[in-house]
């Protein structure tokens, strides 16, 4: 057990995951709380140092990429007991995100489900690299202003319903990013959009589907740029998105969704590799947590690359 106790109430996570492990005849878990200053990563170290079967994240999406970067290469499983604000990879995997007995009876009865996971590489203006793992989303632009300005405390009291201001400063100001892009090596192209968003998945809170062809475990990365000219374009975005669900479930739908989209504002893409170079410094977000600011950036998708407990061990 690797679990972020603001996120969780450990009280109620012992006795469900005791319970459990009596049904399963698990022997005893061990226990490793995260600490603020790295997320879940020590945690997760010392986790695997027990020669775990399973390592069980009990926290939200950030805690979970840590946590999946931490053991990916060590062939553990990774269970998730959703405790966060937006718990976009529990939701995408269907696995409930209000019901924590639920989620840790997933975790010991589910099956395994192999996921791709994205790595992606960070470059600042002084030409400094990082590497991360994530699971969900990397974004610039609107994303990306709603984790670095959303307030933390409001975020706890009322979930998602915090984005809002930093949704509406975004939108409003409507500011409009240069960059050049390339797709699978291609020849470089050059953009101007307001948000690039790569995702490993496609479904945001609220059921809104932001990546309708994204598949977890399909080797891909979805790709979505919103151009919004004006407010008006803006309102097409959003009725788009919240009609997507709906839509995407046929053929038909999808291909009217798609030239809907695009004539509104959105493009949409596929592929193994992203590479971006921004004209002028930009903040980027992995998976709901602000990673600062970046000049370019290298996106590409590790292709089974986690067993992750789910309940069906396959799309639905």
């Amino acid at each position: 057990m690797v679990y972020n106790p603001t996120s969780v109430d450990v009280a109620e996570l012992r006795s469900a995951v005791a319970e459990q492990e009596r049904r399963a005849g698990w022997a005893p878990s061990s226990w490793h709380e995260t600490a603020a200053e790295d997320s879940g990563q020590a945690a997760a170290r010392d986790a695997l140092s027990d020669n775990p079967d399973m390592v069980i994240a009990a926290g939200g999406d950030g805690t979970v990429r840590m946590i999946a970067e931490t053991i990916r290469s060590s062939g553990v499983r990774l269970a998730l007991v959703p405790a966060g604000t937006g718990n976009l990879l529990a939701r995408n995997l269907d696995i409930p995100v209000n019901d924590l007995k639920h989620a840790v009876r997933v975790a010991f009865s589910g099956v395994d489900r192999v996921i791709d996971v994205a790595r992606i590489e960070l470059e600042d203006a002084n030409g400094t690299r990082r590497g991360h793992d994530f699971l969900v989303m990397a974004g610039i632009g609107l994303d990306a202003h709603m984790a670095a300005n959303t307030n933390e405390r409001l975020k706890k009291r009322i979930g998602w319903l915090a984005y809002t201001d930093p949704i509406a400063r975004s939108v409003i100001g409507n500011e409009q990013l240069s960059m050049q892009y390339q797709l699978d090596g291609s020849r470089p192209r050059t953009l101007r959009a307001h948000t690039v968003i790569a995702g490993n998945c496609g479904t945001l809170t609220a059921n809104i589907l932001l990546l309708p062809d994204a598949v977890i475990d399909d080797g891909l990365l979805d790709i979505v740029v919103l151009r919004p000219s004006n407010r008006f374009a803006w309102a097409r975005i959003v009725s788009r998105l919240v009609l997507n669900r709906f839509t995407h479930r046929t053929k038909p739908g999808r291909l009217a969704s798609r030239a809907a989209g695009e004539f509104g504002g959105l493009q949409y893409a596929q592929a193994r590799s992203l590479v971006v170079r921004f004209a002028e410094p930009q903040q980027i977000q992995l998976d709901g947590d602000s990673f600062g600011i970046v000049s370019a950036l290298k996106i590409s998708i590790v292709e089974a690359a986690l067993p992750v407990r789910t309940e069906t061990g396959s799309s639905t």
